[in-house]
């Protein structure tokens, strides 16, 4: 290993994998930048201008219908067919420049309109497209081996941006990765390098500019409750009951996938339409805006976080069947990523069982996102960390309860999906319009 991490042609690749850093965090800064002021058009400021004071009950219909009308020929006609279908993860091999336009027509045109996935896939996609189109600038590309471990970092890179830093992106790639050893050293090494330069180029330019990206954050959380005897007696069938909830969506994404493969383009604007109608259901039950079960529900997560009083137990639930309902249809027919929707609805679930004799808010927020997250991605490490640093100085006293959450969850997600007939990636991409 001494031998390999000192050679000439590493030391290159961790040089030019840090200097890569730079150009695909400005690119992952106007990628989010820009859907976020989208975002903010289509769901507050148009409502706004047409005489609502938030978005009313209808709105996903049309925005849900549009979002189905823009992916469906991106995804039969363009290269790469706007990226990998999101139920089954976070991407398979990265995609090479020539599918880049698709998956950031996809992910630019039709995320803000309210289709209920994250951005953490298609920024995935661009940094890894963006790692490898350098290589065209070099006389002679590196090995084969070298192009994955630059493209990985590349994914990095972007990914830690909307993820608070660059360890959390590392930990996820590495563990995804399943490597040890040597192998994980080599590969950790380059990924550290381009994610850290590239979160002091984007930490700093968001200053400059004033612009928002709408990251994966909880600015306020509720006060903080060393976790009890009560809290791990509700929080390990809470865990178990996120992780049958998120595995149960998932389940909806492969069969709208494998629905979807035939008569691509009218099924892909069926199904975002009843996701729209999902939607709808929810502003109709609640009396609430249906932007709140729209969307990634990132802002939704910090709202939770700040109020989560300010949402009824009847509210919770509703969200959770409605936005669960919407975002398998999405998994499976649309294009994003599938974490952060998920990540709230474990959430809501954790806060809904929060008024438990025993059970305390703090704790079943943090339980929550560490259950979702380790379920849907299948990483629990990830989940963990991911958890303890969303919820800051008070995560450390959630720790354990977090850690318990995050092995239960993942536990629960496996064992259910014992007799899942996975299909390979690419299974799921149409055939034909």
């Amino acid at each position: 290993m001494r031998q390999t991490l000192l050679s000439r042609g590493y030391l290159r690749l961790l040089l030019l994998c840090a200097l890569l850093g730079v150009p695909i965090a400005l690119a992952s800064f106007f990628f989010v930048s820009l859907q976020h002021e989208l975002q903010h058009g289509v769901w507050e400021a148009l409502p706004e201008a047409l005489g609502y004071d938030r978005a009313p009950w209808w709105w996903p219909l049309p925005t849900l219908l549009l979002a189905g009308l823009i992916v469906a020929p991106v995804v039969t006609r363009m290269p790469g067919a706007g990226g990998h279908v999101p139920v089954h993860g976070l991407g398979g091999t990265p995609l090479g420049p020539r599918e880049l336009p698709g998956v950031v027509l996809a992910a630019i045109a039709t995320l803000p309109l309210g289709v209920v996935l994250g951005p953490e896939a298609p920024l995935m996609a661009v940094g890894s497209a963006l790692a490898l189109l350098s290589l065209r600038a070099l006389r002679q590309a590196p090995d084969p081996r070298g192009t994955m471990v630059l493209a990985t970092a590349g994914s990095t890179a972007a990914i830690s941006t909307i993820l608070g830093g660059p360890i959390v992106a590392a930990v996820m790639v590495v563990e995804a990765a399943g490597l040890g050893g040597a192998q994980l050293v080599v590969l950790l090494l380059p990924c550290l390098i381009a994610s850290a330069a590239g979160a002091l180029v984007f930490t700093g330019f968001g200053e400059w500019t004033g612009l928002s990206v709408g990251g994966l954050e909880l600015p306020v959380v509720p006060p903080n409750m060393t976790p009890d005897a009560g809290d791990f007696l509700w929080g390990v069938p809470a865990a178990a009951l996120i992780a049958s909830v998120i595995t149960a969506g998932r389940a909806l994404g492969f069969g709208t996938a494998r629905w979807t493969r035939r008569h691509t383009a009218r099924r892909t604007v069926l199904a975002a339409l009843a996701a729209g109608v999902s939607l709808t259901a929810y502003a109709l039950l609640t009396d609430r805006s249906p932007e709140e079960a729209a969307l990634s529900g990132q802002a939704a997560l910090g709202q939770l976080a700040e109020h989560p009083h300010s949402w009824s137990v009847a509210a919770l639930v509703a969200l959770v069947a409605c936005k669960g309902l919407a975002w398998g249809l999405c998994l499976g027919a649309l294009r994003g990523g599938p974490i952060f929707p998920a990540v709230l609805l474990g959430a809501a679930i954790g806060v809904a069982c929060a008024g438990l004799p025993g059970l305390g808010t703090a704790p079943g927020l943090a339980l929550g996102i560490a259950a979702a997250a380790a379920a849907i991605t299948g990483l629990p490490l990830t989940s963990a960390i991911l958890a303890v640093l969303l919820l800051g100085p008070d995560g450390q006293d959630q720790m354990p309860l977090i850690v318990t959450a995050t092995v239960v969850a993942f536990v629960t997600a496996q064992l259910l999906r014992r007799g899942e007939t996975r299909e390979p990636e690419g299974a799921g991409q149409p055939t034909g319009p």
